[in-house]
């Protein structure tokens, strides 16, 4: 059996709520809206790696992703996809307790995805994160990752977001896990937002 392997080139930038309402309205008028995408993830933190499985709210569909490297060590993610039915989700998560994963997280995504000049943007608030930005380019292998880098570091120039390094998402990510929170908005607050 052979399984799809993708590798994910991605940049982060944490912004405020003001960038973020600009954000979704410079993308959506100059670029391709690719819609919501609201969604439950649950997080389980392992050793060099990630398991996340998401129930996709806004797409009435779930996954289970594993990335071969955890976030705050370099930009290039190697992942791989399995699609399950959204009435799984809690059944999953139970299985995967119950295997030893014990290191998990939850988070509400309020999420709206675009694609501008080749790289796709979600536009996003979880109450860990508070209000960011991903920007994403899918390749086939590490050759391109360089090129892909160069492309989302001019866009992101362009629209003035401040990238974070490998070094500040590792320690944003420590305060995530020992529970800090950017985000002031709870689940409901958010979902109920209107921007």
């Amino acid at each position: 059996m052979k399984l799809d392997k993708n590798i994910e080139v991605e940049l982060r930038a944490l912004i405020d709520e003001k960038q973020f309402i600009e954000l979704n309205r410079f993308l959506a008028k100059n670029g391709k809206y690719l819609g919501e995408d609201h969604k439950d993830s649950h997080f389980f933190i392992l050793p060099n790696k990630l398991l996340k499985v998401t129930d996709n709210i806004s797409k009435n569909n779930a996954k289970i992703t594993l990335k071969l490297q955890e976030i705050g060590i370099g930009s290039d993610f190697e992942e791989i996809d399995v699609n399950f039915s959204r009435e799984d989700a809690d059944k999953i998560i139970k299985i995967f307790k119950l295997l030893g994963f014990t290191n998990h997280m939850y988070s509400y995504q309020n999420r709206h995805n675009y694609l501008y000049k080749n790289v796709e943007f979600a536009i996003k608030y979880t109450q860990s994160w508070g209000f960011h930005c991903e920007m994403e380019i899918m390749v086939n292998n590490k050759k391109e990752v360089t090129k892909a880098l160069k492309e989302m570091g001019v866009v992101a120039s362009e629209l003035g977001l401040k990238i974070m390094s490998d070094d500040e998402l590792k320690k944003f990510i420590t305060k995530i896990h020992g529970g800090w929170n950017r985000g002031s908005y709870t689940k409901e607050e958010i979902k109920n937002k209107k921007f």
